[in-house]
């Protein structure tokens, strides 16, 4: 019969699922703590589209300012950041283009606008440089993705370049050849 002992609290107090058997190996549980999760962070939508037709050459992240409804359907997934883009209008950043669908059990006492503009929350000095950069060097502002940080939206901007078509094709070449030097790399 095996003799082994549960340790159930770490050096900070936070319960820790392991077993000692009886050569004192240590047998983790196959749960991931908190802390292995990312500590509060999760992608809620990402624009994949925006990295195929854009160089990205910054990115940043700001807060977005949302209503209750919203806030309830990005906890159930329904965001979609496609056709999406950052515009600057009165000294103020604005995301254009965000569809985030109402839940069907939305409330029956608000009008739910899908692709309403979006506040963005980002400081003087980040707006002051973002618009120089999208006014004088033909730049786009474009959402790459939404992530949940510490209970909050947070939206990753990316400073962006229109690619070429011939541009295009070479991401296409590139990650063709990457698919199949991955598969090579794993016969071989």
């Amino acid at each position: 019969m095996e003799r082994f002992r549960f340790r159930y609290r770490d050096k900070l107090g936070r319960i820790v699922a392991e077993l000692r058997l009886a050569d004192n190996s240590v047998m983790k549980s196959a749960k991931p703590s908190k802390a292995a999760k990312g500590a509060g962070t999760s992608l809620i939508v990402e624009n994949r589209k925006a990295r195929f037709d854009y160089f990205i050459e910054d990115q940043i992240e700001a807060g977005i300012a949302l209503t209750g409804w919203e806030v309830k359907a990005l906890r159930a997934g329904r965001g979609n950041l496609k056709e999406s883009y950052a515009i600057f209008r009165d000294n103020e950043a604005w995301l254009l283009g965000a569809n985030i669908a109402p839940l069907p059990s939305a409330s029956t006492h608000v009008d739910p606008d899908p692709v309403r503009l979006r506040k963005l929350l980002l400081h003087r000095r980040e707006i002051d440089r973002l618009r120089s950069n999208v006014e004088r060097d033909g730049y786009t502002l474009v959402p790459l993705a939404m992530r949940w940080d510490r209970g909050k939206v947070k939206v990753t901007l990316g400073l962006a370049k229109g690619k070429k078509s011939q541009d295009k094709r070479e991401t296409i070449k590139d990650r063709d050849w990457q698919r199949q030097k991955s598969r090579l790399f794993r016969r071989g």
